[in-house]
């Protein structure tokens, strides 16, 4: 038998877990790059030397990221990058849920999931210029989580769409 919480305690919960999620992406921000290279550990536990890579070169904040020149760090990159993803894509989806349990309409339940996900980015960003061995960049919280931001809100949609057709109410819990 599945608990029934009523739409005030719903939106206190997920309201709860957004909270969280922005303690657990201060958490991880806060930490100087030297405790989150993950680079010795791709070392010490993956050979490379045998695995072949594509050769990808580009410039990133005046350094040249190549999977040539440094295979362990072209990885670390893209886990950074892609954790930046992740975590905003997820946290642009519980604001999103969190919002459809409110009053608001559903138009501005995307406009303000989506522009209060990239302000706590931003945020991030500059708090990060002040955490030793981290840089902070407006543009990773423009592209880099602002792909997630985007992704998110396109899980929301899809998943407003999917409960409306089943003949619920465009809530998803």
């Amino acid at each position: 038998m599945p608990l029934k919480f009523s739409r005030k305690k719903r939106f206190y919960l997920l309201f709860f877990i957004c909270i969280a999620s922005m303690m657990v992406i201060f958490f991880f921000s806060h930490m100087p790059y030297q405790e989150q290279d993950i680079k010795p550990f791709l070392r010490d536990k993956v050979d490379l030397s045998n695995v072949p890579l594509p050769s990808i070169r580009f410039e990133y904040d005046g350094q040249i990221v190549s999977s040539d020149a440094d295979p362990y760090g072209f990885i670390e990159f893209l886990f950074r990058k892609a954790g930046h993803v992740i975590g905003y894509c997820l946290l642009c989806l519980l604001l999103f849920l969190t919002l459809m349990h409110t009053k608001i309409k559903r138009k501005w339940v995307y406009v303000l999931s989506g522009t209060l996900t990239l302000l706590y980015a931003l945020s991030d960003e500059w708090h990060q210029s002040f955490v030793p061995g981290r840089t902070g960049h407006w543009q990773d919280a423009i592209i880099i989580d602002g792909i997630g931001v985007l992704l998110g809100l396109f899980v929301g949609y899809i998943g407003t769409v999917f409960w409306k057709r089943k003949g619920t109410t465009g809530r998803f819990f």
